[in-house]
Formats: structure tokens, sequence, C-alpha cells
């Protein structure tokens, strides 16, 4: 009889022996003192947890440092067990468009940002007002959320943007980005700028930044060619809910022989509303009787469940019109 991966993972992921579960009476006691001088709360109002595994406290940094050689390996058997619970969970909520509410679409090709409000807009929502507009008779073109006119030159499009990245907006150095990879609006080709403000958009919370670095890695575009630090930027982008990162990861971890690995993100990306996933989800694991039936219908409706959350006439609509130009192409 074939096992699930999910099945042969259960001793390590089920609800009833989470990765990593060290809590019992001792480790609750040992987070009330120090972990290197046994100073309390008590005597000690600035006990801090170790970032890396928030299993120890310290008082001072000095205690930290005292402490380490000891905790070392726990720490760093911990923090890795913390770092894939992380990786593995369902992605956060996918973000909405601020003006139809419903999840933005998945290909990036279908959203637009805004230089002036610094939003991410469906497409749908955005042809829908260039639409009215043409009813109307107008001939302006206004930023559907904020209203505001379109800009006229490449200097007053990169000007709203360098505001909107002064103000820390992660989409902004995202698409100041794109500029300098590919040399456009008057923005001198520059793959390593490129590269750092990818970084800088990815901290900010960009997940489509981190995902794009990981890619430039993947390719050593601009970069040293260094896979294992692709890889890593496509976790850090499929943790921050990037669709695209988590079908690469598969793709990877399936390449390095890690089977139960890409299967996992495969499945995580399927729910998520990646029909490429959720195809080879049926193909190579529910038809080869490697998926129960009812893990195969579990994934299938919550599949199902956010592609229809994502659906709207104004984007069909969108959609019909993208096909046209791409046909006439």
């Amino acid at each position: 009889m074939n096992t699930s991966c999910e099945q042969k993972l259960e001793h390590c992921c089920d609800d009833n022996n989470p990765i990593g579960d060290t809590t019992n009476v001792e480790a609750v006691d040992s987070l009330s003192v120090c972990a290197n001088c046994g100073k309390g709360e008590e005597e000690s109002n600035n006990l801090k947890s170790c970032v890396a595994c928030k299993m120890v406290k310290y008082c001072n940094r000095e205690c930290q440092i005292a402490h380490r050689k000891q905790h070392k390996k726990e720490c760093k058997k911990r923090a890795a067990e913390l770092y894939e619970e992380k990786l593995f969970k369902d992605p956060p909520p996918p973000e909405e468009c601020p003006i139809c509410l419903l999840p933005l679409p998945l290909n990036i090709r279908r959203r637009q940002f805004q230089a002036c409000c610094g939003k991410v807009l469906c497409d749908g929502c955005v042809f829908a007002m260039m639409d009215a507009k043409r009813e109307e008779g107008g001939n302006l073109v206004l930023c559907p959320f904020c209203r505001t006119l379109e800009a006229t030159s490449h200097e007053e499009e990169i000007s709203r943007i360098r505001k909107l990245m002064d103000k820390g907006n992660a989409h902004s150095f995202c698409s100041y980005a794109g500029y300098y990879a590919e040399g456009i609006h008057g923005i001198p080709q520059n793959i390593e700028k490129s590269n750092e403000l990818l970084l800088k958009a990815g901290e900010l919370g960009c997940a489509e930044a981190y995902f794009n670095l990981g890619i430039n890695y993947e390719g050593g575009n601009g970069l040293e060619r260094d896979v294992k630090k692709a890889k890593h930027y496509f976790e850090l982008a499929a943790m921050n809910g990037d669709i695209d990162a988590r079908k690469n990861l598969a793709f990877l971890e399936s390449q390095a022989g890690n089977e139960c690995r890409a299967y996992k993100h495969l499945m995580i990306a399927a729910r998520a509303g990646c029909k490429e996933s959720m195809d080879m989800v049926k193909q190579q694991r529910f038809m080869q009787g490697l998926l129960t039936k009812d893990e195969y219908e579990s994934t299938l409706d919550a599949h199902q469940k956010i592609c229809n959350e994502m659906k709207s006439d104004q984007r069909d609509k969108a959609d019909l019109i993208h096909d046209t130009v791409n046909n006439h192409d």
C-alpha cells in the first residue's frame, strides 16, 4: 500500500506532536530566569528571549555571549525547527484589491502598481475606470483609487515613486528596481542597483521582490549564480505569500530528491489557487495513488474556493482585452 508524504511525516507535523515541541514545566521555568547567571524577573527587569530559538532568556548581552557555547547546538536545532514550521504553514491571506476588495490575481501581469498612491490594483478595476471615462467622453486617465491624473512624463512618474520610497512603500522599491533592471523611463540600466532595491523591497514586505531576487540568483542576473541563495529568497517569498516561489521550491526540492518537501510546497500552492500546481497534484500524486481521495478532494475544494473568490465580471473583461492584444502581437 502506498503511503503519502503527509503520513510519513506525521511524527513531526501532526497536531499531537508538533515539530520541536519541547514545552514542559522545566522549559517554562527556564524562561523566567537568565540562562547564564540565574537571575529571575525580580532581580532583572530586562530579561529578553533568545531571538533565534525563543527557548531561553538573558538579562544582558554579556550573559548571552557567555552562555553561547553551551546553548549554540540546541539553539541552532530549535531555530531550524521554527523556520520549517513557518515555511510550511499555509500562506497569509492574499492581498486584496483596495477597490473591489477581492483577492488580487495570482498572475502579476493582471495587477497594476499605482505610482500616485502606492496601491496595487487588479486589472478589472483599472479597465473598468477606463471604460467609464470613455463612456463619459473624457480622455483624461485617472487612478481608479485616488483619482490622480496619470503622470505625463517619465520625470513625473519617477518623482512620484521616489516620494513613495521615502515613505517606505515596499511596492515602490520593487517597481523602481524594475526600471533599473530594464533601463526604462529615463533610468540607466543597472542590475546591481536593481538587486539592492529588490532586497530592500523584500525586507519591507514585498514577496514579489524576494521572488525576483531568487530568480536573479538562480540565473546569475547581476549576481554570482548561487542556487542555495536563490532557494533562500524563494523561501522568504513563499512565506510572504508568493505562489510562484512555492512552485519554484517544489521544483528545486524535487530535483534534489526531497520529494516530501516538494509535495508539501505543491499542496500549499494548489490550495492557494495555482492551477498548474493543482494539475500536478492530480497527475503526479492522486492519479498515481500517492494521495488519498479525501486529501485530494480537500485540496481541490480549497483551490476552487480561492479561485472563485478571485473572479469577477470586470476581471473577465480585462482578461479578454489582454488576450486580444496578445493575439494581435
